[in-house]
């Protein structure tokens, strides 16, 4: 099967890439490099390309049979978004819906989206479910939940299937050490923790220690890389499969809060990772936590990777040989 994937340079997407090419997909990797790496992309086609370039989308869909698209390009750090939301707006929706429109002129109409957790905004339940409302606090939670909905009318006008991914928080790293977590600036729990394991940053601050939670900082849903990457292949599989469109959370359905992730990496390292309180965040919710029974049940996805040491420990083989990210 020939599948495009949009935004396969960068964390998810390269690691979405790697387990395609494990099952013998064609893959055709579409990024414009702003915050990929194309090192991180381990074979297939690779373009060049921003989705905003209408043109040069039509050559690459011209030279392919593309039959399915996993759509990962995206803006995604929330306080971006809240200083710049046009960008936002720009990148996750304009340059979405020349994808769109790209696909329905060739006939392709089978999408794996990746979504957010972000689209509920302050959570009304824990586990957070599909059904629960989405009314995001941010741009960048609402660009996601926009196209969502844009792509139910493009499924009810056009019949293009989708399968929508609300992921929670991605951790870890391809086993092989070959791939791993990369952004510039970097603001993702675990690799901040683990650069400070590695002297690159002098300590970590811990945003609000008060919180009700059962040490006072803020739980959150941690799933590992591989096991998100596994799952958009279920996705194209249903979607080839029944043809009916969907929307999944994507979580481990535990949660661990800051706290236990320094514990844990400091086991996993054997370093002492200094760690200070600081101001809490606006919008941080104290727990956010996933219900993943949906994706479960109906497209029969397993967690390989269950446990928050293991997934530091792939974090940790990434980071300790790469300081640096790609550029070492």
């Amino acid at each position: 099967m020939n599948i495009l994937v949009t935004g396969g340079a960068g964390y998810v997407g390269s690691h979405v890439v790697k387990e395609l090419l494990e099952t013998d997909q064609r893959v055709i990797t579409v990024d414009n490099l702003n915050k990929g790496h194309r090192e991180a992309v381990l074979g297939g086609e690779f373009y060049h390309c921003d989705l905003a370039d209408y043109q040069e989308l039509h050559k690459i869909f011209s030279r392919h049979e593309i039959e399915a698209v996993i759509h990962l390009a995206a803006d995604s750090l929330v306080g971006e978004s809240v200083e710049t939301p046009h960008k936002y707006y720009q990148n996750n929706l304009a340059a979405g819906l020349n994808l769109l429109e790209v696909m329905l002129e060739f006939s392709v109409k089978k999408l794996v989206f990746s979504s957010t957790a972000a689209v509920y905004g302050e959570p009304r339940n824990i586990p957070i479910q599909e059904s629960d409302p989405g009314e995001p606090t941010n741009p960048y939670g609402r660009s996601k939940l926009f196209y969502e909905k844009i792509l139910g009318d493009y499924d009810r006008a056009y019949e293009l299937k989708f399968i929508s991914l609300r992921y929670f928080n991605a951790a870890g790293a391809d086993t092989s050490g070959q791939i791993g977590e990369d952004h510039d600036p970097e603001t993702h729990l675990i690799p901040l923790v683990l650069q400070t394991a590695l002297g690159r940053r002098q300590q970590l601050e811990i945003y609000g220690t008060d919180y009700d939670t059962r040490d006072g900082t803020c739980i959150r849903d941690y799933i590992h890389i591989t096991d998100l990457a596994r799952a958009h292949i279920l996705a194209v599989e249903d979607l080839e499969k029944r043809d009916e469109s969907s929307i999944y959370n994507l979580g481990s359905g535990d949660g661990f809060s800051v706290r236990e992730v320094i514990d844990t990496a400091r086991k996993v390292t054997g370093r002492e990772i200094p760690a200070v309180p600081a101001e809490k965040r606006p919008g941080d919710p104290p727990v956010l936590i996933a219900s993943s029974e949906k994706i479960r049940e109906e497209l029969g996805w397993q967690r390989c990777y269950d446990d928050l040491e293991t997934i530091i420990t792939t974090a940790w083989k990434w980071h300790k040989n790469n300081p640096e990210g790609y550029r070492s």
